[in-house]
């Protein structure tokens, strides 16, 4: 097992660990900044495939977290990273997402919208979706276009309640278009290499902070490292105890963990 003081990167779930809601978890900037004292690098890992990594540095500043974009991987940039290991400049992409995957498939025209003949059709959460798009990606994928997911997230935390998901969208197109997605999200590893790489880390030295054995932890084992649970998100001391993932180490909460790292 990886101890702490042996830990050169850290990868970091969001809510749930560092924030829940609009309001930031205790310890958030104290380990931040044992962290930097330590030159350790660290990164954010999310399945949120809706937002930039821009639009998560301002959300974090007005939480009062420092995390500056470069070191926020959302699902959309992972997929990014990862189709640009498959297809060259001036691929064709079908997406089906808002501005956090728009704005990593197409801002710097890597990849060029097609309507018509797209290698990929790539989807993410869209709230504005409409049966009209959804035909087009059904039919797309039908004629041969290869289906890539942001993530798997069958549901979405909406502040009026649990809305549908990326991955409520996937499994209609699965079923219309009688095709798998290959799924870039947690809890697949994907994304995490995609974090190890922007960072230049060791991933035998690198730890996953999460809150959910389904996601983070399982992600976390898939991509081979090393993973801490902090129950201050969706995992009880209840559902752990039942889970057939675990984690390396388990902690209260973040100050928990500083006090033991520190």
């Amino acid at each position: 097992m990886l101890a702490l003081n042996d830990v050169t990167a850290v990868l970091f779930d969001m809510d749930g660990v560092l924030y829940r809601g609009s309001m930031p978890l205790p310890g958030v900037n104290e380990l931040l900044a044992l962290l930097e004292s330590r030159g350790i690098a660290y990164a954010c890992c999310t399945n949120n495939a809706t937002m930039t990594p821009a639009q998560y540095e301002a959300k974090l500043a007005r939480m009062g977290i420092h995390m500056p974009a470069e070191r926020v991987v959302t699902s959309s940039v992972a997929t990014r990273r990862w189709l640009e290991t498959q297809a060259p400049r001036g691929t064709g992409v079908y997406a089906i997402g808002m501005d956090g995957l728009r704005t990593a498939l197409f801002d710097d025209g890597y990849f060029v919208e097609d309507e018509e003949q797209p290698a990929f059709v790539v989807v993410g959460m869209d709230f504005e979706v409409t049966y009209h798009r959804l035909r087009k990606a059904c039919l797309l994928i039908r004629a041969g276009a290869r289906f890539i997911g942001t993530n798997p997230d069958t549901t979405f935390p909406a502040e009026d309640g649990i809305v549908p998901g990326c991955g409520a969208l996937l499994a209609l197109l699965r079923a219309g278009a009688e095709v798998e997605p290959f799924v870039i999200g947690k809890p697949g590893p994907t994304m995490f290499h995609a974090a190890i790489q922007i960072l230049g880390a060791d991933p035998s030295r690198t730890l996953t902070i999460g809150d959910r054995l389904d996601t983070d932890i399982a992600g976390a084992r898939a991509a081979g490292l090393a993973s801490v649970l902090v129950l201050t998100g969706v995992t009880t001391l209840e559902a752990l105890e039942r889970g057939t993932v675990q984690p390396d180490m388990v902690f209260a909460s973040l100050p928990e963990l500083c006090a033991a790292w520190a």
